[in-house]
């Protein structure tokens, strides 16, 4: 006898009978599987029903709002009389001076306060009056 799918089976004592329940006798009505419910129908697995509870017990739900879209950081003009007179500022003297964080990769200047040093100013972005600040105190303003 050739051995293929068709005539497989399990060894002898491999297998267990399943309890049936639900057929009457000393169990009642329900076979204790109490009234309604999930669990009380065919087909669900007490496991399944019990690790599904456990898993919405113990994963925390997300809470606020994180945007997409990502805030460039800013500089206000007035800050900028840290720096010396006729000195290039660019974002890693920013970072430097410690008016933005070290990740940051793009920064914005804003024009309030007074400007009263001769400045070249790199930046990704400036407001109206930061850029005529800028100017008028004799300095640049370069987009990098």
């Amino acid at each position: 006898m050739s051995l293929n799918l068709s005539n497989l089976h399990p060894a002898k004592g491999a297998t267990k009978k399943r309890k049936v329940i639900g057929r009457g006798g000393k169990r009642g009505t329900y076979s204790g599987k109490g009234m309604k419910g999930q669990r009380a129908r065919s087909g669900v697995s007490g496991l399944k029903a019990l690790g599904m509870k456990q898993m919405m017990l113990s994963t925390p739900k997300l809470r606020g709002f994180k945007s997409l879209n990502v805030k460039t950081p800013v500089v206000n003009v007035s800050e900028l009389n840290a720096f010396e007179d006729g000195v290039i500022v660019d974002i890693r003297k920013m970072i430097q001076m410690g008016f933005i964080d070290k990740r940051e990769k793009r920064v914005k200047v804003l024009g309030d306060g007074k400007l009263s040093k001769k400045l070249t100013v790199i930046a990704n972005g400036y407001s109206a009056t930061a850029k005529a600040a800028i100017e008028a105190a004799g300095g640049k303003a370069e987009i990098k």
